[in-house]
């Protein structure tokens, strides 16, 4: 299931309430249920020991208010969980112990979006809507084997249990029987799943041994209700304005900017004690353009500004010049030479070595096993699409050359003046942020972890993240790439030019910028040829740049060209980069939660309305030896019209 605002801000997200069918096709398999289950023991009581966060100081007008908090949810999620843990089993034939749950949690998001979207300066919609979504999830088992994490024959099933919408008004009555009847049928559920998996672990002749899931102190933080403030700007006004930059830009096909105004107060309880609710929100621009060259190769650009809060988005008029630059820069693409192949030092601005790091880096990062899969096919597209750990079982060893350094760290609020995007202090399994150092001098100290364990860790640290109710898993939050060995910006494009000149090669090329189709690109054909290309050489470090320039060696003259495709980018490659810079920039961006996305290289591909924020702090990077591919395929016949005239 795909998680995005646009399913969640649906009236109709339900889940199912076919009680009887669920039951039904839940009875079948009880029969097979073994020992073990029915010998699982009832839900401990919470432990009386938590962690609890400090809230901020409050104006007394806010104060004031939330004395007279009337938001029930929390009260209805805890009195639920609470009947659930003392009554929720289920007789099983041939067996002397009902199955019961050892693990419960609730999680719902209150939502309230505002999204405008305007092309060429005039208005094509403004709406606005809010909604409430549940998520129940129902562990049967233990800890070191349990219902969760598995995929089936018959799909993927054990991250999420029942979710759908229920009652706006955060009214008590309304909600315990809708997480009543979610829970019902996610217990059911997990009961089936686990006797799959318990039948399907005992034909291995050699059975994982990582456990399911691992302990957490519980932590209680009740932040108070904040009501969306989405400023006195007029937004619509501003996202006409903003488009209407593109109205210079006759040879642009098709052009789109979105404002997205997203608030969020998320809720989770647990049967370990957690109990959180916590504000969030998030503002973004995001702008496609797109436009063919006169040879036909389809060629587009995109503009993204992400902020914590509405009114820190930039004004029109900056987001007007932005664009205007967007628009120039593409019409430029569309008469530059398309690329040649090359072999060849590349030196990568550090905007581009930002979003490069984060296709790379995003998969090895997490220290957490993967699901066991009844398929084989399972794994294989994991591998192709470059979803598999490169760093696995090589604690201790040297990943990344020996000055270099890398830290997330999603307490750090700001870098040089700029506001992260990946900040939090607990994470959506309600574990408290951690700084983690990952790679200290080359060598691998630490995963990012969740509550699910892996081969070399099995303790959270804080960096279980998720879009909205997705499956939390290890993700980054501010990652810090730094080296002891940093030089300037003039330097490292010395040392460029000096490696162009050894190669024997007469141009060598410069990346300034990588590509974001999902932004950039509008149908969903052509977005899907892209990011299947590009899913089909991930796992071998095909990447996708937007901006590469070639540079004569003789006089250094620089020169945009179209279509390149960067081959052999895996972590191995970056071993041994030639010269790091000095000139760290935040890259923010949004690690994308889509079902084929998510935990893969194509991660980096996100947009604001599904995916995770996330920031990633790097400098510029020179690599000796990168393989270009220059521009395949036969390209697509041109309108046979010219498009209309802008007035």
């Amino acid at each position: 299931m795909n998680i995005s605002l646009g399913n969640l801000m649906n009236k109709n997200f339900k889940f199912s309430k076919n009680y009887r069918a669920v039951a039904a096709g839940t009875l079948g398999a009880l029969f097979l249920m073994s020992a073990g289950l029915a010998n699982a023991a009832p839900l401990p009581h919470p432990a009386t020991t938590a962690t609890t966060l400090a809230q901020p100081a409050q104006p007394a007008a806010q104060a004031a208010a939330n004395a007279n908090d009337s938001d029930k949810t929390l009260a209805a999620m805890q009195d639920e969980l609470d009947r659930a843990r003392t009554r929720l089993e289920l007789k099983i034939p041939d067996t002397n112990e009902p199955a019961r749950p050892y693990f419960i949690q609730y999680r719902v998001l209150d939502l309230d979006v505002r999204t405008i979207v305007a092309e060429f300066g005039a208005l094509v919609s403004s709406t606005a809507g809010r909604n409430r979504i549940m998520s129940v999830d129902v562990r049967v088992g233990n800890k070191n084997l349990d219902s969760s994490n598995f995929i089936t024959d018959e799909g993927f099933s054990g991250f999420l249990g029942s979710t759908g919408t229920v009652g706006i008004d955060r009214d008590y009555d309304s909600l315990r029987p809708d997480l009543w009847l979610a829970t019902d049928q996610a217990f059911k559920a997990a009961v089936e799943n686990y006797s799959k998996k318990q039948a399907f672990m005992s034909r291995l002749a050699k059975a994982p041994s990582i456990p399911d899931f691992s302990d957490a102190p519980p932590t209680v933080s009740v932040e108070p209700l904040q009501a969306s403030d989405w400023t006195t700007r007029n937004w619509e006004q501003e996202a006409r304005t903003a488009s209407a930059a593109l109205r210079q830009f006759p040879q642009l096909y098709s052009s789109r900017v979105v404002y997205h105004l997203i608030y969020t107060t998320s809720y989770l309880i647990n049967s370990e004690g957690t109990k959180i609710r916590a504000n969030r929100s998030l503002a973004a621009i995001e702008a496609s353009l797109e436009t063919e060259s006169d040879d036909g190769m389809a060629l587009h650009n995109y503009y993204a500004a992400y902020r914590h809060r509405p009114d820190q988005l930039p004004a029109a008029d900056a987001v007007k010049k932005d664009l205007e630059k967007a628009g120039e820069d593409l019409i430029s693409l569309r008469v530059s030479p398309p690329a040649a192949d090359y072999d060849g030092p590349v030196l990568f601005d550090a905007p581009a070595a930002g979003s490069l790091l984060a296709q790379m880096l995003g998969p090895s990062l997490s220290g957490a096993r993967g699901p066991l899969a009844m398929q084989t096919a399972f794994d294989q597209l994991m591998d192709r699409l470059g979803g598999h750990s490169e760093w696995t079982g090589k604690l201790g060893s040297r990943v990344l050359p020996g000055s270099v350094s890398l830290l997330d760290d999603p307490t750090t609020k700001q870098f040089q003046g700029h506001d992260l995007l990946g900040s939090y202090e607990v994470d959506q399994e309600g574990a408290k942020a951690q700084r983690v150092e990952l790679v200290n001098s080359g060598l691998l100290l630490n995963f990012l972890m969740s509550r699910r364990p892996g081969p070399d860790l099995d303790k959270t640290n804080g960096h279980g993240r998720s879009a909205y109710l997705g499956d939390p898993r290890p993700m980054a939050s501010n990652l810090f790439f730094t080296s002891s060995d940093g030089i300037s910006p003039e330097d490292i494009k010395k040392k460029f030019m000096d490696k162009c000149k050894e190669s024997g090669n007469k141009w060598c090329l410069i990346v300034r910028e990588m590509d974001n189709p999902v932004l950039g690109v509008r149908e969903q054909d052509d977005l899907s040829e892209i990011v299947m290309g590009a899913a089909s050489g991930a796992a071998t470090g095909d990447r996708l740049p937007l901006l590469v320039y070639r540079v004569d060696v003789a006089d250094g003259h620089e020169s945009l060209i179209r279509g390149a495709h960067l081959s052999g980018l895996t972590l191995r490659a970056i071993r041994n980069i030639s010269a790091v810079g000095n000139d760290s920039t935040a890259f923010d961006f949004m690690q994308s939660q889509q079902a084929g996305f998510a935990g893969t290289a194509l991660a980096a591909f996100g947009s604001a309305d599904s995916g995770v924020p996330s920031t990633v702090i790097a400098p510029s990077l020179l690599l000796d030896d990168v393989e270009v591919h220059g521009a395949r395929g036969e390209p697509e016949r041109l309108p046979l019209v010219p498009p209309p005239p802008i007035n």
